[in-house]
């Protein structure tokens, strides 16, 4: 570690989803630990933005579009925007980028960017080799390894310490703040204990569970007699009204919750039912029981919730892994009963007991 002593300025990049930034939680949180005095700053994407203020040990939030993570070709011509980039990261002066990555993303574009910012120390992992671009090269766990093991992985190599207990723990900030607000918003809506959260969006539609399905589990919720609380963005206000309206009793509050409020809104719930989406690491982040539609765009054990109680739910198919937006088959690995779902739910809230204090 003799490399980092002394480090004052550090940047951490994570060009992902939501998910992907939450998983990062414990490497920050030893970056922190080893570094105390650091200014640490979080190069992340527009996507990943919203949950980087869950993460305490951050100091700063950069948010960058970044061209060689655009899956639709979608961004214009434009080498003065990238020039743009480098000396914005050129003035910030870093003195080390932690570059982080999942295991089909290659970490060279951060690192030539990085490179040309002057950024003496570079560090990140990869099976390919990427020439002088790196300082530090690790080579990384096998692709089946979880994202959070992947991430303290790269530290460790270099020598920091990534040890103690709850290292490896999901933990997010939930202001007192931001619960009560949420607190007052479930019983301006007429929701209080024992109720179930439903979140029916995800970034593409391979890895929704049908919204039909859904207002059938939501309906058979309701009459188990547990309250259904949906929860989304702004772009799943149309499903949550649509299971609202065919589910009397049910809430939505799809488009009214930041990423804070879902967190506090999850740690009163009884159970969380998602896709393999953010709201999925969120409830891990807060010890919420799931039942996850797990699609088979992705493989499950580099993603799957760790440290809260949760059931999986996918049929096996021959295309499986896709990573695929759209899926050419029906979502054949998502056609499951909804009965069979509320099976797992029940199934799982018999094996669990939350004790969540009604707000």
């Amino acid at each position: 570690m003799e490399a980092f002593e002394n480090l004052t300025r550090i940047l951490v990049v994570r060009l992902a989803g939501i998910g992907d930034v939450i998983m990062l939680a414990p490497a920050v949180r030893v970056l922190r630990r080893a570094f105390p005095k650091a200014q640490i700053t979080l190069l992340v994407s527009r996507a990943g933005a919203a949950a980087a203020g869950l993460l305490a040990e951050v100091d700063e939030v950069f948010v960058h579009r970044a061209l060689w993570q655009e899956a639709r070709q979608g961004m214009p011509f434009n080498p003065a925007r990238e020039q743009d980039f480098i000396n914005e990261l050129r003035r910030r002066d870093f003195e080390a980028a932690f570059l982080f990555t999942s295991f089909f993303q290659s970490p060279f574009p951060s690192a030539y960017a990085c490179y040309l910012a002057g950024i003496p120390l570079r560090i990140a992992q990869s099976q390919a080799f990427g020439g002088g671009l790196l300082t530090h090269w690790v080579r990384p766990l096998p692709d089946s390894a979880h994202q959070v093991d992947r991430n303290l992985q790269l530290l460790k190599e270099v020598g920091i310490p990534v040890g103690g207990p709850g290292a490896t723990a999901l933990r997010v900030v939930i202001g007192q703040d931001v619960q009560t607000g949420v607190d007052t918003l479930l019983r301006a809506r007429g929701v209080r204990g024992g109720f179930v959260v439903i979140a029916p969006g995800a970034t593409c539609t391979a890895r929704c569970y049908p919204l039909a399905r859904y207002i059938d589990v939501a309906a058979r919720l309701q009459e188990t007699g547990h309250r259904v609380v949906v929860v989304g963005g702004s772009r799943d206000q149309a499903a949550g009204d649509a299971i609202v309206a065919a589910v009397p009793g049910a809430v939505s509050l799809c488009g009214w919750t930041t990423l804070a409020d879902l967190a506090a809104l999850l740690r009163r719930a009884r159970l969380l039912i998602t896709n393999d989406s953010g709201p999925m690491h969120i409830g891990d982040a807060v010890a919420c029981p799931m039942v996850i539609l797990y699609s088979g765009s992705e493989l499950k054990k580099p993603w799957r919730p760790r440290g809260a109680p949760a059931h999986l739910l996918r049929r096996p198919t021959a295309c499986s892994p896709c990573y695929r937006s759209e899926c050419p088959y029906d979502r054949e690995c998502l056609a499951i009963a909804p009965a069979d779902v509320v099976g797992e739910v029940m199934g799982l809230l018999g094996e669990t007991v939350r004790e969540v204090a009604d707000g």
